[in-house]
């Protein structure tokens, strides 16, 4: 049974947390083909088939799950060990495996190179995705996304960055169709509304000095992202609801002006998050170290 070893457990384990051959092969540095031939051998050696497969999704059979219910603990000691291992070395290494929404990531990226330039053995697998996820459930050492949304059981570390939703036209738009003073003057206009990375359709909620408005806005475009909104809205489409990052290039050459800006405060800072009293790797241990001292820094650090 020497086939039963710690990497085909392994292996086979992975592949039933993130539900994809490909998703385990990524988080272990190993090729598809071979994560399959992996599990494959593994269930010829038990005799027992332990994945349902299909052209879209894996899931566990009854077997698996019983199976893997029994090996886990084990699993966990065995990793549990390694680690402390790898805790002894002179640099951390590992893998680092974060769960962001795009525009986190897109904020995050640079604090992630800068840690990879110091810390080179050191793998991080920053998956972005629209909804917010259990990180914990499904195998992440963090999230990141705005401070008002993360959990408040969860340890949280603000970038620091302050996020902006701004309204944007451009002046030719406003010149034809007048400048809206409230969120009630929107009404009236054509607004070009965005859809979220989750597919809901993104609300036009507004703040000023405690005074909270939710215009229901229409128009005759819904796209697909904030983004495209900021590219039609300078093409003079309508008022579009964006990030300031996203109307930022279109703004320095005139083609969008802000309006009402009384009415878009910053949303906050996005926030690396993690759960408090989970035994956390030296490869995670020295990222939040790393992040916490650039944030204080006012960038990323080297």
């Amino acid at each position: 049974m020497d086939d039963l070893g710690f990497r085909a457990l392994r292996v086979t384990s992975t592949v039933a947390e993130r539900r994809s051959f490909r998703g385990a092969a990524d988080e272990l540095g190993m090729s598809p083909s071979s994560v399959s031939h992996v599990v494959a051998s593994l269930e010829q050696r038990l005799g027992i088939r332990l994945l349902h497969r299909n052209t879209r999704s894996v899931s566990l059979t009854e077997a698996g799950e019983a199976f893997l219910a029994r090996i886990r603990p084990a699993l966990g000691e065995i990793s549990g060990a390694i680690e402390g291992i790898h805790e002894l070395r002179d640099q951390p290494a590992g893998l680092i495996r974060i769960n962001a929404s795009s525009w986190g990531a897109d904020r995050l990226l640079p604090f992630i190179v800068g840690f990879s330039e110091t810390y080179p053995e050191v793998r991080i697998d920053l998956v972005c995705e629209g909804r917010i996820v259990d990180i914990i459930a499904e195998g992440f050492d963090a999230g990141l996304r705005l401070e008002s949304v993360v959990p408040q059981d969860m340890v949280a570390i603000p970038l620091g960055i302050p996020e902006y939703l701004i309204l944007v036209a451009a002046p030719a738009y406003l010149k034809a169709r007048g400048t809206p003073k409230t969120p009630g003057d929107l009404l009236s206009h054509e607004c070009i509304r965005s859809r979220l990375p989750s597919g809901t359709i993104m609300e036009w909620e507004m703040e000023r000095r405690g005074d909270y408005a939710e215009p229901k806005v229409s128009g005759r475009l819904l796209l697909g992202s904030s983004e495209l909104s900021a590219k039609a809205a300078a093409a003079g489409a309508g008022i579009a609801f964006v990030a300031e990052r996203e109307a930022t290039p279109f703004l320095t050459n005139g083609s969008l002006v802000q309006i009402m800006s009384e009415w878009t405060p910053p949303l906050g800072s996005e926030a690396l998050y993690y759960p408090p009293n989970r035994h956390q790797s030296a490869a995670f241990r020295a990222f939040a170290a790393y992040l916490r001292a650039s944030r204080n820094t006012g960038g990323s650090a080297s």
